[in-house]
């Protein structure tokens, strides 16, 4: 049982810790909290919580498989994708939200060498 004015960021956090998306700017501004909800990209600091109630979210912890990193996240770790670390779980969930509409041509600010394996 949550407040009704609980974000979405706060149930994960707090009630529920999944500390994977942070609290960053808390305006949608810095993508820190960006979480993956039913396959598509939210700013968890902007949403409440009872809105995705019954919602599929994987946390940004639980993209890997066992010890096989999904292509994203492999692809931030061979490339040296980190700043400081503390947005980056947020940086793959909008990587792996944004692939699936770049293979179906919606713009985007993609560049031509990125591939459909996510690399």
């Amino acid at each position: 049982m949550l407040d009704s004015r609980t974000t979405l960021l706060d149930a994960l956090r707090e009630h529920l810790a999944l500390t994977g998306s942070k609290k960053g700017c808390d305006h949608g501004q810095c993508g820190a909290c960006t979480v993956l909800i039913e396959g598509r990209r939210i700013n968890s600091c902007l949403t409440l919580a009872v809105m995705h109630d019954g919602s599929r979210s994987p946390p940004s912890k639980g993209l890997a498989l066992g010890d096989d990193l999904p292509p994203g996240s492999a692809a931030f770790v061979e490339h040296d994708g980190f700043q400081c670390g503390y947005c980056t779980s947020g940086q793959i969930c909008s990587t792996i939200g944004m692939l699936p509409k770049s293979r179906l041509g919606m713009p985007s600010y993609v560049t031509e060498d990125l591939d459909a394996s996510g690399r």
